[in-house]
């Protein structure tokens, strides 16, 4: 699944659907100083459901929270922060909320928008003049509105490798490199879950906001909201007492450990936020108040217009449909499904769902909206497990639809089951295409060089201690040593063994014997879609 990573987004298109109703006008304030809700019959027993699904899915901590008709129904927490402390998860412990973030970023543009500051039909071109995509139709007619929709043409997580894992370009490096980014369908043609775009939005802010995008959101949506559990840059700033969550991995798909903290700066627009379910329970209820808040002094405000909100949760993007995984989800499949602006849309039981989720090195998470029942739930782990998530999240859900109890706990192991058993079934389908003994054509060493890509710049290949080892100039956690597969692939294994990113490469050589072209690949299909290393085209660079 993806983390970011994705959806950044993580693998959001393979997991459960959700949906989403146009706010009124009318909508009730608000108001983060609500009296708690009573808690339905159904979820009598939730907070042991929660932990078991923790353990069921070897999830370190779990923060979630639920609110109904602007008040709040729970906020809990179970299990720790981090393997082998003993600091518990609650409702205030904070978790990177990745491409959760997406949606406060479609909010800032529309407080902007509100205050006609911009159109969400403004050419990309006409704030960022020397934005340019790799066609210069798609760079001329692109929308900001496009800019949140994954409808550009560009592939699945394309140019992620730009800025994840953690690369040391700027944003507007990585907005400067989309020119050279191939587009692999025509624009508006077709979802394809990205992250990149959301850089430029988070540049449009900053151009006509005159602030940067943190700033912005810190400003604007953080300190009315009262959120004072949320920030950006966490790791820049974490304190040996600070009530947040570390991360957890399997390495090598296989050993549950801690995972070093990222901080990423460089697309902070697409998924740079740390939040609680305490502070994300004062979002949703703002959300499903049609944008509406009761401040500090007991007056309703507005953040932004319903107006601008109907068209967030306006299906801009419509996404295919297939079937789930296991027959135990079959009631997970939406009647229709896709993206509208920073928010997927769908169907569950007869309600319409708005909703997104995260990922991030060790931590996925999910926030899900019902509009018609004024019902918002939030998962937030520090696990890599989107099947926890998922199981809270319908479990919630079906509380308060009055639904047959499901055991979603097990509905989704055996999705995980059928996931890992399908991975096994691709490498063995790998070892026995591999002709056993059979060696690269050239000496090691002339393999070695420095080979450049149009959009992510150099890698370079060298020979240490009789090894060839492969190097990302601009990403730190890319270096891993390149192991013979058969003839000139190769399987580069990160030292970074949490990545779980390991790819083949393939040297492609001219007639005289040398190095004419070098292509990647994910070995694994549960490799996170931002490995996007298939989209690489790398040369060798001559003097």
């Amino acid at each position: 699944m993806s983390r970011l990573r994705h959806c950044l987004a993580f693998g959001v298109a393979s997991f459960v659907f959700a949906l989403a109703a146009q706010a009124q006008e009318t909508s009730a304030p608000a108001s983060a100083a609500a009296a708690p809700a009573a808690r339905p019959a159904a979820l009598a027993d939730f907070d042991t459901y929660v932990d078991a699904t923790r353990k069921q899915f070897d999830v370190p901590g779990i923060g979630v929270a639920i609110v109904k008709d602007g008040k709040t129904v729970l906020e809990m927490g179970s299990g720790v922060r981090k393997l082998g402390e003993p600091a518990k998860v609650d409702a205030h412990t904070q978790f990177a909320i990745a491409s959760n973030t997406k949606a406060f970023t479609a909010a800032s543009l529309s407080i902007l928008a509100d205050e006609k500051k911009l159109d969400m039909n403004d050419r990309v071109i006409d704030r960022l003049p020397w934005f340019q995509m790799s066609d210069p139709y798609v760079t001329r007619e692109m929308r900001i509105r496009d800019l949140l929709a994954h409808r550009s043409g560009l592939s699945l997580g394309a140019g992620d490798l730009l800025y994840w894992p953690a690369t040391t370009y700027t944003t507007q490096e990585v907005v400067q490199r989309l020119r050279h980014v191939p587009l692999t369908n025509s624009f508006r043609a077709e979802y394809a879950y990205d992250n990149i775009l959301f850089a430029v939005a988070g540049l449009v802010i900053e151009q006509v906001s005159g602030k940067p995008w943190a700033d912005f959101v810190r400003e604007r949506i953080f300190a009315p909201l009262g959120m004072t559990e949320s920030q950006t840059h966490a790791p820049d700033s974490i304190g040996p007492n600070d009530d947040i969550a570390t991360g957890h991995a399997k390495f090598d798909f296989k050993d549950l450990k801690p995972v070093a903290p990222m901080s990423w700066n460089n697309n902070q627009a697409a998924g740079g936020i740390y939040s609680s379910v305490h502070d994300l329970s004062k979002w949703m209820n703002m959300q499903l108040a049609g944008g509406t808040y009761t401040d500090a002094s007991g007056k309703e405000q507005r953040l932004f217009s319903a107006k601008r909100q109907a068209e967030m949760w306006s299906l801009l993007t419509p996404i295919r449909i297939s079937e789930p995984s296991v027959p135990e989800l079959k009631a997970t499949k939406p009647n229709f499904y896709g993206y509208g602006e920073g928010w997927f849309v769908s169907d569950y039981r007869g309600h319409k769902l708005v909703w997104h989720t995260g990922g991030w090195p060790g931590m996925v998470s999910r926030v899900t909206l019902v509009p018609d029942l004024k019902l918002g739930i939030v998962v937030l782990t520090n696990q890599e497990s989107g099947a926890a998530f998922q199981a809270v999240t319908y479990r919630a859900l079906d509380a308060f639809m009055d639904a047959p109890k499901t055991d979603w706990n097990a509905a989704y192991a055996a999705s995980v089951k059928k996931a890992e058993a399908n991975a096994d079934e691709s490498m063995k389908k790998h070892e026995a295409e591999r002709m056993k003994g059979a060696k690269p054509s050239l000496p090691v060493d002339r393999y070695a060089g420095t080979y450049r890509d149009p959009w992510y710049g150099d890698v370079k290949v060298t020979k240490e201690g009789g090894k060839l080892v492969m190097s990302f100039a601009k990403t730190a956690q890319l270096k891993g040593t390149l192991e013979p597969w058969q003839h000139d692939t190769f399987i580069a294994h990160w030292n970074d063994r949490s990545l779980n990113g390991d790819a083949f490469v393939t040297f492609s050589l001219n007639p005289d014997g040398k190095v004419r072209e070098v292509r990647m690949e994910p070995v694994s299909p549960l490799t996170d879609f931002s490995f996007d290393f298939q989209d690489l085209r790398l040369t060798p660079v001559t003097d």
